[in-house]
């Protein structure tokens, strides 16, 4: 199999914008080319704690779980989940001052996203 491009960002949680501190928490990845977008995420509980110990982390949680239903076409998605995957892709990378960011815009190659999804979570989260 020819390697195919793909892009992703590193899902951020930022829990107060104005100290513009953040926890990597998560990666979504988007090849065109494998009809593929997925989320990984993980977070680290004691981290975002000693960070900002009265952060919500169930929310943080549910912010994700959001994130993986729409890269899934999950109904609880709502209209973002039924778009095509390109749309769901710029929908999940659009800046937003929420908690839970994404970062910029990352490309590269690959023979399997899914396995690159992986790589990305343990490299850049975990």
């Amino acid at each position: 199999m020819s390697a195919m491009g793909f892009q992703y960002v590193v899902l951020r949680c930022v829990p107060r914008v104005d100290r513009e501190e953040f926890v990597n928490v998560g990666v979504v990845l988007y090849c065109q080319q494998a009809d593929f977008i997925d989320a990984r995420c993980h977070v680290d509980r004691d981290r975002l704690r000693s960070l900002a110990p009265d952060l919500d982390l169930d929310a943080v949680e549910s912010a994700l779980a959001t994130v993986e239903a729409v890269c899934r076409g999950d109904r609880t998605a709502g209209a973002a989940g039924r778009t095509p995957l390109g749309t769901r892709f710029g929908f999940l990378s659009a800046p937003r001052s929420t908690v839970v960011q994404p970062g910029p815009i990352h490309g590269g190659l690959t023979t399997d996203p899914a396995a690159q999804l992986d790589h990305l979570l343990d490299r850049l989260v975990r």
